[in-house]
């Protein structure tokens, strides 16, 4: 499902420094004229009212690109290896077709990889390193949002150029 909005970057209601941060990430992508060989990923953190989706439409807009929003249920599954073949479908088209990606409740799947007890945890460690270079690989921009980053693996966070706080202004 594709991302759109009939609001502007001014119908939100954010800090000096988050707009700062969407400038930044809107610059990467409006000034791109070549396509690299690594995108541009960025966590929006913040609660559940709709701007870090607004912000992610108005970032396609304003650089003329479709934001594709996943659904997490279509690409997860509980069969070893569908996941990853979900994901590289996913990247694949998308890089063919120079998508944004926006995860919505990034956390579900770009959690904290755990200690290996059994076999399931080994292989939702696989998923989470084989999704880290599926990200660090597409020429694009990736959109995590989540509530908090807390939950969001460390490793993900290093990939990162910005952490854009969707907290409103004070006051």
């Amino acid at each position: 499902m594709f991302i759109k909005t009939k609001k502007s970057f001014s119908d939100l209601l954010l800090n000096k420094e988050a707009k700062e941060q969407l400038k930044d990430t809107e610059k990467f992508l409006v000034n791109k004229k070549i396509k690299s060989k690594t995108g541009f990923g960025s966590l929006f953190i913040g609660p559940s009212d709709g701007d870090k989706k607004t912000a992610a439409a108005l970032l396609g807009q304003s650089s003329d690109k479709q934001v594709y929003h996943i659904d997490l249920l279509k690409v997860v599954s509980k069969y070893i290896g569908e996941t990853e073949k979900n994901l590289d479908k996913l990247f694949s088209r998308a890089e063919d077709k120079g998508w944004i990606l926006f995860f919505d409740e990034a956390d579900a799947l770009f959690g904290k990889r755990t200690g290996v007890k059994d076999s399931n945890d080994r292989y939702a460690n696989i998923e989470i390193n084989y999704l880290l270079q599926k990200m660090e690989a597409h020429p694009e921009l990736v959109i995590l949002s989540a509530n908090s980053k807390k939950n969001i693996d460390k490793a993900f966070m290093r990939r990162l150029r910005t952490v854009v706080h969707f907290d409103p202004p004070p006051g």
